[in-house]
């Protein structure tokens, strides 16, 4: 594989520094709508009763996700954590609507 100019690498940092904020604003917007989805299961659950938490569909979701990881080439430890820090947001927004609900 030859030597790439100085030139052309900026180039190529640019075009792909543009790929990688076109997903980043893809992943905030899939999140955001993600989050609406999870805000209404809350609203749902609080008005029924239900426990903010549902570690038996958390288990099946890191089950999931990690499965899918593994498939996609993408290091299933990794997007475990992502997956538990998105987790622990819902929980708490759920936990707040509960919260609101028996007030």
């Amino acid at each position: 594989m030859g030597d790439v100019s100085a030139e052309d690498a900026r180039a190529e940092l640019l075009r792909l520094r543009s790929s990688i904020d076109n997903l980043d604003a893809a992943l905030v917007h899939l999140l955001a709508e993600r989050f609406k989805c999870t805000e209404q299961v809350g609203k749902l659950k609080a008005r029924a009763g239900m426990p903010p938490a549902d570690p038996a569909r958390e288990a099946v979701q890191i089950e999931r996700l990690r499965s899918l990881s593994e498939s996609s080439g993408l290091d299933p430890h990794f997007a475990e954590k992502i997956l538990n820090v998105i987790i622990a947001e819902v929980i708490r927004n759920h936990e707040q609507f509960a919260e609101t609900a028996e007030s």
